[in-house]
């Protein structure tokens, strides 16, 4: 007869003769623990925040005219989504911010990748143009905001080269370290049957870089997202930016975090879809298993 399994801290441990159906029933049983102590901790932690900004807000520890509190921010945030902003609806400023930092993020992963590759792959050509792109990497990107602005006005072409130049050297960095770090065995195995160069960029390098390459996916939209507000707030006529350059100038608190907010629910959507896209393209990978403890 089987024996069952025993539970010793998070972990469970099996005795000799344990069942296949005893031991998944048991893993499940420790993921769904795992899941949920982590979502219990995630929302104490944010409650406890919350809580101690509210209290410090209402006993005046803090100055509510500088810091605001949660439930001013709250009423903000729920006045802007049913009555909309003084400068229009919430949903088109959010929608012009979400345009520019899309059409930023695409073109600059797209751009980063094919020419983190290209140079990847062409040693010499990539020693002949590093120190050119040492020297534009090396500009501060939020200072290119006014001269874009200034070349290409106030519209949609100025904040989305701006997220363009934001994205393009993280996805480009890691393309690139992707293709050089790509196995030389399995390169040279491939050469040895006879794959073009194509060939082994298409099945051996690339599947091979795109954890890195989807790495700087994750963190590149955030930068899209940055790249879009910076060049909105220094000057635009609609976006989230320009609702902090205005609540700046009004010394709207409340409005400045509720913007602030909405930028961070939204960059943390668009984390959870590239996670999602992620699975789904590199199913090829082993599941890698963590530790439950």
């Amino acid at each position: 007869m089987a024996n069952t399994a025993l539970e010793t801290g998070n972990a469970p441990i099996f005795r000799a003769g344990t069942s296949d159906v005893e031991i998944e029933a048991a893993a499940l049983k420790a993921i769904t623990r795992r899941k949920f102590v982590v979502v219990f901790w995630q929302v104490a932690i944010l409650v406890a925040i919350l809580g101690v900004w509210q209290l410090a807000s209402d006993l005046h520890w803090i100055d509510p005219f500088f810091y605001s509190s949660p439930t001013a921010i709250g009423y903000r945030l729920y006045e802007w989504v049913t009555e909309g902003t003084e400068n229009g609806s919430l949903w088109y400023h959010l929608g012009v911010t979400m345009e520019e930092a899309l059409i930023g993020f695409v073109i600059g992963s797209v751009t980063g990748v094919l020419v983190g590759v290209a140079l990847g792959r062409n040693r010499l050509a990539s020693d002949i143009l590093s120190i050119y792109i040492k020297a534009i990497n090396s500009i501060p990107r939020v200072v290119l905001a006014p001269i874009f602005v200034m070349i290409m006005g106030l519209g949609l072409p100025s904040k989305v080269a701006l997220a363009f130049i934001m994205v393009f050297f993280v996805v480009f960095a890691n393309a690139f370290q992707g293709v050089r770090e790509a196995d030389r065995n399995m390169i040279a195995n491939a050469r040895i049957l006879g794959a073009s160069n194509w060939q082994v960029t298409r099945n051996v390098i690339l599947p091979s870089a795109m954890s890195w390459i989807f790495a700087s996916l994750h963190v590149s939209f955030s930068f899209a997202i940055i790249g879009a507000i910076v060049g909105e707030f220094v000057g635009s006529l609609a976006g989230i930016g320009y609702l902090i350059s205005i609540a700046k100038g009004t010394y709207d608190a409340a409005g400045l975090y509720a913007a602030i907010i909405l930028v961070m629910l939204v960059t943390l959507g668009a984390e959870y879809v590239m996670t999602l896209v992620e699975n789904r393209i590199t199913r090829w990978r082993p599941q890698q298993h963590m530790d439950t403890q």
